[in-house]
């Protein structure tokens, strides 16, 4: 039986779904870098872990309802429509085991996860650990800044007004504790 927790700081905190957890989600996370880097299938700015970009930012928490990791890590990738488990982070501070894209992607996080879950007393934590694909072609197109997400998302608005309401949606149910340079000029430009 293992004591898993799940991480979240953004949809999954106020719609979680199909995701099984034991208590509701509350603000007391570790601190993470993370900012609105990420571009989903349907075109919103998401929030993902980013050590270059991210800001600091209290994270939420909620125990799995799941005392098998396998099963909990399985649980997350449905809520997330994820195509495998890769993209799960997660890891076992007793064993030292973590997932090894997490640890490619955002190291200092996994390393200041790890530390969190263990002086919670988990066996394991679990989050998603996509990263920014803002650069990609068929999304941002470039590397990623503050100033090319507003551009990305001033494009929404003049060529498609239905995506663009659901970014600007998805940016202002962020829980309160997700302050980012993105988020902040999002509220400035868009009040």
């Amino acid at each position: 039986m293992v004591k898993s927790v799940v991480l979240a700081w953004g949809s999954l905190v106020w719609d979680p779904r199909e995701l099984k957890t034991a208590v509701k989600f509350a603000p007391d996370g570790p601190l993470l870098p993370i900012e609105f880097c990420r571009i989903s299938a349907d075109g919103r700015l998401t929030l993902a872990i980013d050590e270059t970009f991210g800001a600091i930012c209290n994270t939420y928490s909620a125990p799995s309802a799941y005392d098998n990791l396998d099963a909990a890590i399985e649980n997350l990738r449905l809520r997330e429509g994820m195509g495998n488990a890769r993209a799960v982070g997660f890891v076992e501070p007793a064993s030292g085991r973590q997932s090894d894209v997490a640890t490619e992607r955002h190291p200092e996080a996994v390393a200041t996860i790890s530390a969190w879950a263990a002086s919670k007393g988990y066996d394991a934590a679990i989050w998603s650990a996509l990263a920014s694909n803002f650069e990609a072609f068929d999304k941002g197109g470039e590397p990623f800044s503050v100033s090319a997400a507003l551009q990305y998302l001033e494009t929404l608005e003049k060529d498609d007004s239905a995506k663009f309401a659901a970014a600007l949606a998805y940016i202002r149910n962020a829980p309160p504790e997700v302050e980012t340079p993105v988020r902040e000029r999002v509220a400035k430009r868009w009040p």
